[in-house]
């Protein structure tokens, strides 16, 4: 252990006045510093929130790019997307999250050296990861026929997901960078990068899907060339900017010698992400075999892209949340992250029936967005009141697995979602799809009991959290280099 590691904990920024006298002479009050952190969480949310509309954007424009060619094209890339993420991006989302946990805690710490080791090491766990992910999506033209897919359409998939390929290394170096400004709270250059990479995305996915000829191949070039455009500006902010000057580092040995703990962490967070993310997606697949397979499936995506969409707003208050209470734990407040999870809870309970209301306002228009056929918007006008349900659960739930994910608990993060979702969720799911024959509304509501038991889960353990001990996790976390799971 070097000497640095051995240097005592010093206060996060932005907590120096906590218990310190006001101008009265007595302790500052508890709404000013829930005021003071409000405005911190804002500050780190709203840029957050945009990155993801933006990347949002890219998608929605590529699908639209790729619909025009046809059926059996948008058919395909659909697919595709679906099996992509469930195989490989949601894996490298979920092992990227660690670094949510031992970069903030190491950053509050002041330990900046740190940061660019966890970084490292986490872009060389995905990059070993992409690899069988590659193979996999090289054979999925082979295996969807086998499963009942039209070969037409394998074929359309498998060119997709083969022109991803390229795409799925940048996307595991740009997950690793986006953690690493986060924890930070740089989330400017995710913005600029975000941006800037939209703005090269529609000509050249316009380019090559219409002008080369590519199809729904061109899109997915379009994506994968993109990746690669939004690693090279993050990683000239990394290596240029004033502002990482403390926390970045040359790359040495050391970065492959904590492997195995990083994984210790890393495996529990992929697992916590998947589980729920996968869920979802089954509930798709199960659509196809109800009476009116078009009809349901159609119903249920619509619905799942407007839960996606609404879903940004408490992702970038549960990401703030997370970068705030990783911050306070490394630095050895913990009074300080109690106070972020308070405010954050108050934020997104406000946010939620908001959001929740208006959806329930507009929902004679929601299904007029996504499709002409009347049978179809009649049919979401119905499932709409369920949505802003779901909307509330799933507000609680990104503000929780936030604060999970600034604790270092994914481990139980993985166990409520394996419970939640596959032993409540979705067997509720299938009863009220099929038994009770609700069809798509009974699927959406088995889902809601899934986020109900999750957000009910996750709310217990916040509850008894003993913030002084997760206090001295953290510590050991960054200061002996260990990840532990309890």
């Amino acid at each position: 252990m070097d000497s640095s590691s051995e240097a005592p904990l010093l206060p996060s920024r932005g907590n120096e006045h906590k218990g310190v006298p006001d101008e009265a002479g007595g302790k500052r009050p508890w709404w000013r510093e829930a005021a003071e952190e409000s405005g911190r969480l804002a500050a780190l949310a709203a840029p957050m929130i945009a990155v993801a509309l933006l990347q949002l954007l890219m998608q929605l424009i590529s699908t639209v790019m790729v619909g025009h060619l046809g059926e059996v094209a948008l058919a395909g890339a659909a697919i595709a997307n679906s099996l992509t993420n469930v195989s490989g991006f949601s894996v490298l989302i979920g092992l990227a999250c660690a670094l949510e946990t031992i970069c903030g805690q190491a950053y509050g710490a002041e330990q900046y050296h740190k940061l660019s080791l966890y970084t490292y090491r986490s872009i060389i766990v995905l990059l070993i990861v992409s690899v069988p992910i590659a193979i996999v999506w090289v054979f999925i033209p082979e295996v969807l026929p086998l499963i009942g897919q039209q070969p037409e359409i394998a074929n359309e998939a498998g060119k997709y997901a083969l022109w991803l390929i390229p795409g799925l290394f940048a996307f595991s170096v740009a997950q690793c960078f986006s953690k690493f400004l986060q924890c930070q709270s740089l989330i400017f250059p995710m913005v600029l990068s975000s941006m800037i990479t939209l703005a090269v995305f529609i000509p050249l996915c316009w380019f090559l899907v219409y002008k080369v000829g590519m199809g729904n191949a061109g899109a997915a070039l379009s994506v994968s060339i993109c990746d690669w455009v939004e690693v090279i500006v993050l990683g000239l902010y990394i290596k240029f900017s004033p502002s990482c000057e403390k926390t970045r580092a040359p790359l040495t040995w050391e970065a492959f010698k904590g492997i195995g703990s990083f994984m210790s962490l890393a495996v529990p967070s992929a697992l916590m992400i998947c589980l729920e993310w996968w869920s979802y997606e089954l509930l798709v697949l199960l659509s196809g075999i109800l009476p009116n397979p078009a009809l349901e499936t159609s119903v249920l995506s619509i619905c799942i892209s407007t839960v996606v969409l609404l879903y940004n707003l408490p992702y970038g208050i549960g990401t703030a949340a997370s970068v705030r209470v990783s911050n306070e734990l490394g630095a050895g407040n913990p009074e300080g992250a109690r106070l972020v999870v308070g405010v954050a809870l108050s934020i997104v309970v406000c946010s939620a029936v908001l959001v929740s209301t208006t959806l329930l306002a507009l929902r004679h228009f929601i299904g007029i967005a996504f499709s002409n056929e009347e049978e179809v918007v009649d049919y979401v006008t119905r499932m709409v009141p369920v949505l802003s349900i779901s909307v509330i659960t799933d507000s609680f739930q990104g503000v929780l697995s936030g604060v999970s994910r600034g604790c270092g608990w994914q481990h139980l993060g993985a166990y409520v979602n394996l419970g939640a979702f596959y032993l409540v969720g979705i067997p509720v799911a299938l009863f009220f799809g099929f038994t009770m024959q609700l069809r798509g509304m009974g699927f959406w509501i088995g889902m809601i009991a899934g986020g109900a038991t999750q957000v009910t889960l996750l709310s217990v353990i916040t509850a008894t959290t003993k913030w002084d001990k997760m206090a001295d996790k953290a510590k050991e976390r960054v200061f002996e280099d260990r990840l532990p799971t309890q």
